[in-house]
C-alpha cells in the first residue's frame, strides 16, 4: 500500500502576496522608526558584558549546585544585577556580578560578600573584574562584527545575484535588525553578549530565507519571459512557501522550548530568537524582502517587459492561474 506524500501547502496554492506590500511597507516603515525611538529615548539594558561587574566561577563542595537557593541568597546582598548560570558539571557555577560604583574598592568589598553569604561549602576557583573599559571595548567589536556581517552578506549577494537582490536583501535584514532592536529596548531585555551572537543568528536565518525565495525568483526570471513581476514573484513565494513553514515550525518549536525550559541563562537569547526568527524573519522574506525588487526594478530589462510589464495567461503556468476571464488576481 502506497501511503500518500504529506503535503503541508496544495500545490495550486496561488496566494496574492503582492497585494499586501501597499500594507506591508509603511507598517514597516512606522515599527522602525517606533523602534529608533526606543532606542534613542528608552535605550538597551545592557548586561555586565557591556558595562563591567565581577565575574566569578565557583564550585559546590557538597553535590550539584542548587542555583535557585544560591540566586535567591545573591539578589538579597542589594548588589544590583547578579546572574547565575551552570557549566560544565553540575557542581560548576558561573556568577555575574554587575558593576558596584565606587571603583575597585567596591568590587571587593561585593565581592567579599559573596563570600560570606556563600559559606565554606563554596570553592572559588575564578575572580574576574571586567572593568568599564574592557565593557566598552567588547560592545565596540560587537557592533563591528555586527557591521562587517552586514557588508559580508552584501558583497555576496552582489556576486551571486545582481545589485537589486543584494540591496533588497541588505534592506531586510537592516529592517529586521532594527525592528529587534526595538524590541528588546521595550522588554528591556539584557542586551550583552548572547544578544550579539542572537542578532548574528538572525542574520543568517532572515538571509538563507531570502536567497531561497530570491533563487526561485531568479530561476522564474529566466524561464517566463512576459510575465509581470508580481504576478512573477507571487508564484516564487507560494512555490517556496511549504518549505518555509516546515522550517519555521521546526525552529519555532525548539526556541519554544528553550524559552520555557531553558531557564534564565539563555533567557535573553531565547527571547531575541523567537521574535527575530519567528516574528520578523518569517514576514519580512516574504512582504519585504520580495516585493521591494519591484521598486528596485528587477525585471525590467527584459526584451518583453520593455514594451508592456503585464504578461498574458498563457504565460503563467497552469496550476497558479485563476479561472477568472481576465487570468488576473
Amino acid at each position: 500500500m502506497r501511503i500518500p506524500l504529506l503535503r503541508i501547502v496544495p500545490d495550486d496554492t496561488k496566494f496574492d502576496f503582492m497585494r499586501f506590500r501597499r500594507i506591508s511597507f509603511p507598517l514597516s516603515a512606522v515599527l522602525s522608526i517606533a523602534a529608533m525611538l526606543l532606542y534613542f529615548f528608552v535605550g538597551l539594558n545592557f548586561g555586565i558584558d557591556f558595562v563591567g561587574g565581577t565575574l566569578m566561577e565557583v564550585q559546590s563542595r557538597s553535590g550539584p549546585a542548587n542555583i535557585a537557593q544560591m540566586r535567591t541568597t545573591l539578589n538579597g546582598l542589594g548588589l544590583g544585577e547578579v546572574q547565575l548560570q551552570q557549566f560544565g558539571a553540575p557542581t560548576d557555577v558561573l556568577i555575574r556580578i554587575q558593576q558596584q560604583p565606587g571603583g575597585d574598592t567596591a568590587q571587593q568589598a561585593a565581592v567579599a560578600k559573596v563570600r560570606q553569604a556563600l559559606g565554606a561549602d563554596i570553592e572559588y576557583r575564578r575572580v574576574e573584574v571586567v572593568g568599564p573599559r574592557v565593557s566598552t571595548e567588547l560592545l565596540a567589536f560587537g557592533t563591528v562584527g555586527l557591521m562587517t556581517a552586514i557588508l559580508g552578506i552584501l558583497v555576496y549577494l552582489w556576486f551571486r545575484f545582481e545589485w537589486q537582490f543584494a540591496l533588497g536583501a541588505m534592506i531586510a535584514n537592516v529592517h529586521d535588525l532594527v525592528l529587534t532592536i526595538g524590541f528588546m529596548s521595550l522588554a528591556q531585555i539584557d542586551f550583552d553578549l548572547t544578544s550579539i551572537a542572537a542578532l548574528l543568528t538572525i542574520l543568517g536565518y532572515s538571509l538563507n530565507d531570502t536567497v531561497v525565495i530570491y533563487d526561485r525568483i531568479r530561476e522564474m526570471l529566466r524561464r517566463y519571459k512576459k510575465m509581470s513581476m508580481a504576478d512573477l514573484l507571487n508564484i516564487s513565494v507560494n512555490s517556496t512557501l511549504s518549505r518555509s513553514i516546515i522550517t519555521h515550525v521546526t525552529v519555532t518549536l525548539a526556541l519554544l522550548a528553550l524559552l520555557l525550559f531553558g531557564g534564565p541563562a539563555i533567557h535573553s537569547f531565547t527571547a531575541t530568537m523567537m521574535f527575530g526568527v519567528v516574528l520578523v524573519g518569517t514576514y519580512t522574506s516574504i512582504f519585504i524582502a520580495a516585493p521591494i525588487l519591484i521598486y528596485l526594478g528587477v525585471g525590467t530589462a527584459r526584451p518583453e517587459a520593455k514594451e508592456k510589464e503585464t504578461g498574458t495567461r498563457d504565460d503563467i503556468p497552469a496550476r497558479f492561474r485563476d479561472p477568472s476571464p481576465t487570468g488576473r488576481r
